[in-house]
């Protein structure tokens, strides 16, 4: 049956391609994907499988119950986009302005909505229940897939099975982890309130911005020097805000940055450790200060039989050259939370386009849509595998 579905997915890249298009020119960001949710349940009411929506959010389940008893599998596929401006030039370039889909979870919806399409033929003979999880928010912590579990999505599903589209990665690759795969991702902000004046008499302020600078420069060693360097981690300052003209000393700076880590005591070591440099250095320079630590997504780890099995099932799938087991990740995912809750695994397809390099959240951010199918039938390959060893 396995090669009969891979040729229907295959009849629907046309549509698949379609689809990805209308949505990579409608982005919307997190929390606010009305229209993107509502274009997904149209489809499933079309196609004539049940469905829920607004669930935890503006996520959308479906599902699909076979003909012949077996375990209940969910498929998650997210649908936000970012606060990009598309910078691309081709025919599908978002229509929204500072909004893209830079990261490929329109290629993600597109994926899972035509897998469902190939399945609706085959009802009868599937195995078990195949639960579509159409997620919202996940670029934006806390995110949706938290909300969506505690509304019940997981309650009956015995294993969950999720994929990214890669595009950094050649295209006909299948790569994930036995173990951690992608790293917590945390979010802090700094408010540095010093005091300004003019550019010509900086003995008569506290210059926010030079102390700001000290602090950026003095996050670095956490890691450096505080961290073992073989326990990964990441402090990052995105965004640094400080002043307004040529000639006068910033009054206020602002930071805000991202932590990454795959150890929950490393990510305490480094809260503690930022604390104490964020204190010391604006108490040195007597300015006030607001430091805001969140915690975000956990680091994602895999479970090894599942992310085992998702390698294995990639070798029967038409499109796959290579599938391998890859080193972990210092991008967040808040698949990370399923994986908490029930057996599974999280893995990449490759989709690099034409030796395009752009990184993912680029504003030339594109990817190989041949990747698409061939996600889908890892997907699938996978469930049927999962299916065969837990009769």
């Amino acid at each position: 049956m396995l090669k009969e579905i891979q040729q229907a997915i295959d009849d629907l890249y046309p549509e698949m391609v379609e689809r990805r298009r209308y949505l990579h020119q409608h982005p919307e960001l997190s929390f606010q994907e009305y229209k993107t949710a509502k274009y997904i349940a149209d489809f499933y009411e079309e196609l004539g499988l049940p469905y829920e929506t607004n669930v935890g959010g503006n996520g959308v389940v479906a599902r699909l119950k076979g003909g012949k008893p077996g375990k209940t599998i969910a498929l998650r596929a997210d649908f936000d986009a970012l606060p990009i401006q598309d910078a691309k030039d081709v025919p599908y370039k978002s229509q929204v302005p500072n909004v893209m889909h830079a990261c490929g979870h329109d290629g993600h919806t597109a994926t899972l909505m035509m897998l469902a399409k190939a399945l609706k033929k085959f009802q009868e003979e599937m195995p078990g229940t195949v639960v579509f999880l159409h997620q919202h928010a996940e670029e934006y912590a806390p995110g949706g897939a938290k909300p969506m579990i505690e509304a019940g999505i997981l309650d009956d599903v015995d294993a969950v099975f999720g994929n990214h589209l890669w595009a950094t990665t050649p295209l006909g690759t299948i790569q994930t982890s036995t173990g951690a795969f992608m790293a917590g991702a945390d979010r802090f902000e700094l408010t540095i309130q010093g005091q300004g004046g003019h550019g010509g008499y900086p003995h008569e302020t506290k210059d926010a911005l030079v102390i700001g600078s000290q602090v950026v420069a003095q996050l670095q060693t956490i890691v450096s020097r505080n961290i073992d360097p073989l326990d990964a981690a990441v402090i990052t300052v995105g965004k640094f805000t400080a002043g307004n003209a040529f000639n006068v000393i910033a009054d206020t700076a602002e930071l805000i940055g991202t932590v990454r880590y795959f150890k929950s005591e490393t990510q305490e070591q480094i809260i503690k450790k930022m604390k104490q440099v964020v204190k010391g250095i604006c108490e040195a320079n007597g300015v006030s200060f607001e430091f805001h630590y969140e915690k975000g997504y956990p680091p994602l780890v895999n479970h090894a039989e599942e992310a085992t099995l998702v390698l294995k099932a990639a070798e029967n799938v038409t499109g796959v050259e290579n599938a391998e087991e890859t080193m972990p990740v210092m991008g967040g995912e808040d698949f990370a939370y399923y994986m908490l809750e029930k057996p599974g695994a999280f893995f990449f397809t490759g989709a690099e386009k034409d030796g395009n390099h752009y990184p993912h959240h680029h504003p030339h951010f594109d990817f190989d849509e041949r990747a698409m199918p061939i996600a889908a039938k890892t997907l699938i390959s996978a469930y049927l595998a999962y299916q065969k060893e837990h009769k």
